[in-house]
């Protein structure tokens, strides 16, 4: 891929205002499964091949299983999930893909049923963060680890 511009080097006060954010979501007391899953399942819907690789990886060093992972675009064909993490995945994808659907109340109430106000604005800023970093990789072709 043709190599293109680098957002730290061009703009690094923004680069660092995402950094922020992250640390601040890191911090939030989200399950660090969960926050993994929610990046994953973004960056699959976005064909995030950095990101994907990124997440996968750190999913795998705090103990989420290879089953797990290799079955959560199909997530709601399988039991493996719990009923808070399905919640937060159908938020995550409805967020991911707001342009088509929006956000349903009936996405929103499962997920607020789920969760505390907090773990839901976490959630929340979590996709909005990944689907940030996503297109900030793709644009720039982010090269792999």
């Amino acid at each position: 891929m043709k190599k293109r511009i680098n957002i730290y080097k061009a703009l690094p006060e923004a680069y660092e205002a995402m950094i922020a954010l992250e640390k601040t979501l890191e911090e939030s007391g989200l399950d660090k499964k969960l926050y993994e899953l929610i990046k994953t399942r973004a960056s699959q819907i976005n064909g995030c091949a950095y990101c994907i690789n990124m997440h996968v990886r750190d999913a795998m060093q705090i103990g989420e299983t290879a089953q797990r992972l290799f079955l959560l675009d199909a997530w709601r064909e399988t039991e493996l999930y719990t009923p808070k993490e399905r919640a937060v995945l159908a938020l995550t994808e409805a967020m991911t893909n707001i342009a088509g659907t929006h956000v349903s109340d009936e996405v929103y109430d499962e997920a607020l049923k789920h969760l505390t106000e907090k773990e839901l604005a976490a959630v929340i800023m979590t996709v909005v963060a990944i689907n940030g970093w996503n297109r900030i990789a793709i644009t720039t072709h982010a090269e792999l680890d």
